[in-house]
């Protein structure tokens, strides 16, 4: 099986950083990974995205034209995004961060305050995590342990003490 997620948001939502994790969970399951990220000249405020293919099979490419599963983290993203979703695929909306409902009917649409319950956990920067724990509890093709190896791995030296709230982040997201 093959999974294709687009993760999409502005810069300093920690898209980057949530593609990262996603494939470095995939890998973890001894899964073929690619990760694919694109983002706009500007630092913090400007666009970016990151593609992550998870496959069991040998991966043909890692550009993607309609995700199986797409997270986003803003209005933008959605206006973006949501046409682009295969059908049957997860779109994951930041409900946090946009101003209308997701208006497919053929997909299936996971509608979480992701920045909201960031801010409650103490810092709007968890929501990416949030965000995947949202996807892991639907989207059943890696295992919420996955993501929590993956966490730890993804997190540089002098970040490992944020491991403890971006797991508490990402259970957070799963539960809701």
């Amino acid at each position: 099986m093959q999974y294709e997620t687009v993760i999409a948001g502005f810069g300093g939502q920690g898209v980057l950083f949530a593609g990262k994790v996603l494939a470095y969970a995939g890998l973890h399951e001894g899964k073929e990974v690619t990760w694919f990220p694109s983002y706009g000249p500007e630092m913090r405020g400007g666009t970016a995205n990151c593609t992550v293919v998870v496959s069991d099979d040998e991966i043909g490419s890692p550009q993607v034209l309609n995700p199986t599963t797409a997270i986003v983290m803003n209005q933008p993203s959605l206006d973006k995004y949501e046409n682009l979703v295969a059908k049957n695929g997860y779109l994951v909306v930041n409900t946090s961060m946009v101003n209308r409902k997701a208006k497919r009917k053929d997909i299936h649409i996971i509608e979480i305050p992701g920045t909201e319950i960031a801010e409650e956990l103490g810092n709007p920067r968890l929501a990416n995590c949030v965000m995947l724990g949202a996807l892991a509890s639907k989207a059943d093709y890696l295992e919420l342990s996955s993501f929590e190896k993956a966490l730890e791995k993804s997190l540089s030296k002098g970040k490992k003490d944020l491991l403890e709230i971006n797991i508490t982040a990402l259970h957070r997201g799963y539960n809701i």
